[in-house]
């Protein structure tokens, strides 16, 4: 496999390199945003123990800049900066050292400036081929992606309805280098396969997404082992009549391989997830729903594996639940658990749905051409009840957002929502490590955001 990588990227730069090279022109495109959040109570626990609202304004300039050498060549990047709240404090320690989720730069570098992409794009006579950093995570639909940057070889290929997309990304590089001059060991790395075809149609697309993760970086922890699996993703968006149809499903299997001085036996992989959405267009108004699935896995223990998957952090079907930019602003929503005092995920929401069965109906009117109004109702509730757990709901979510476009590249967005807490975040009420009097709170948000994109 390596070796084929090899041979096409050298085969790709041969092909760049015999091109004339011209002055280059330089294209920009991006957005800025600057929003405004209220949060009535920064957890989901009640009964006094309410954590207080929140009120803050925040905003995000992304800009994306070609450098185009050729029609057929060019350089392609991008940044992100003055990712910040208004008036607050700089980003503190901890927030530097760790990688943004969605970035290629740290938290404090966002705040001033962090490059994301870099990469070549080539069209060539056997196809396209992309190197460099670029965006990674997210294929199909947009359920379960989780967009970052990401050095990859990606190429491209178009044969009529046909596209073929193989590629492999470094995710993890762990060998010994400059930077990593201690390093004594080996095949640590974290690298990812990947294979697309896509048939397209008028009026939709279907496609398979094959990939396979080889995660060895674990192969040095206190319980080494090392994570093979394949994901396995059909999909397919269409518009047939009046009708806007997209589907997808997720299939993880494989194995987490433990060595010694692990004694634990090794563990399959099996984790689903999937999700169908279809919206209706009347014209002046609309409707549509959704359901969508996570396997749970709720036993550490067991020799089966079934969390490799999530909704992903670009797919966000409500404004509190499962909510990415909600967590990234504000932080997590957390409620009670079964051990008092304690705050673990399994009872906090952290913006990307995991372990759960999640439905949504929704309505929209357009009054005028440029104001868009929609309503929602959305309900989750867990897939596996953890241990010390009594109720499986999440809760009843309502939702109403409001879009006017002023300019075409300038609009304004308030939304509002009211969750009604479910009793999942309550944990093992009434046990001996919980107190009986443990309960939550219904909350709402507000929401306020203007959006220019260029």
């Amino acid at each position: 496999m390596k070796r084929f990588w090899l041979t096409m990227l050298t085969l790709g730069f041969v092909m760049v390199s015999s091109t004339t090279i011209f002055a280059a022109d330089v294209k920009f495109t991006g957005s800025f945003y600057a929003a405004g959040m209220y949060l009535d109570n920064t957890s989901f626990m009640g009964n006094g123990s309410e954590k207080p609202s929140t009120a803050f304004y925040y905003q995000r300039m992304r800009i994306q800049a070609e450098f185009i050498a050729t029609p057929a060549l060019k350089l392609i990047t991008r940044f992100d900066a003055m990712e910040r709240m208004w008036g607050h404090v700089r980003s503190t320690v901890p927030l530097v050292t760790a990688n943004d989720a969605d970035s290629a730069g740290t938290r404090a570098e966002n705040e001033n400036i962090a490059w994301d992409w870099a990469y070549v794009n080539y069209k060539s006579a056997i196809g396209v081929f992309d190197v460099g950093y670029m965006n990674y995570g997210s294929t199909g639909t947009i359920f379960g992606n989780n967009s970052m940057p990401q050095a990859r070889i990606k190429y491209t290929y178009i044969i009529g309805p046909f596209t073929i997309n193989p590629a492999i990304s470094k995710v993890a590089e762990n060998n010994r280098t400059a930077l990593a001059p201690g390093v004594l060991t080996t095949d640590r790395d974290r690298d990812v396969y990947h294979l697309l075809g896509v048939y397209k149609w008028k009026g939709g697309l279907a496609g398979f997404n094959v990939n396979y993760y080889r995660y060895a970086d674990n192969r040095t922890a206190v319980t080494p082992y090392t994570r093979k699996y394949y994901l396995f993703t059909p999909y397919v968006i269409a518009q047939v009549g009046p009708v806007a149809l997209q589907a997808e499903f997720n299939y993880a299997t494989g194995k987490d391989s433990y060595e010694p001085p692990a004694t634990r036996q090794d563990a399959d992989i099996e984790s689903i997830s999937g999700w169908v959405d279809a919206t209706v267009d009347f014209g002046m108004f609309y409707a549509g729903g959704s359901i969508a699935y996570v396997s749970g896995d709720v036993d550490s223990s067991d020799n089966k594996v079934k969390n490799v998957l999530n909704g992903g952090r670009d797919w966000n079907p409500c404004l509190i639940m499962f909510n990415w930019d909600r967590f990234y602003w504000q932080g997590a929503l957390n409620g009670w658990t079964s051990t008092f005092g304690t705050v673990t995920t399994a009872t906090s929401d952290v913006g990307i749905m995991n372990n759960a069965w999640f439905g949504q109906i929704r309505g929209g009117v357009r009054p005028i051409a440029d104001l868009d109004i929609m309503a929602s109702v959305s309900y989750a509730e867990a897939d596996k009840l953890p241990t010390g757990f009594i109720k499986r709901d999440y809760g009843w979510e309502v939702d109403v957002v409001a879009t006017y476009k002023i300019t075409s590249n300038l609009s304004y967005m308030v939304g509002a929502g009211y969750l009604f807490t479910g009793d999942y975040f309550v944990a093992g009420k009434g046990v001996t490590t919980t107190p009986a009097t443990a309960d939550v709170e219904d909350n709402f948000i507000v929401l306020n955001k203007l959006t220019l994109t260029f």
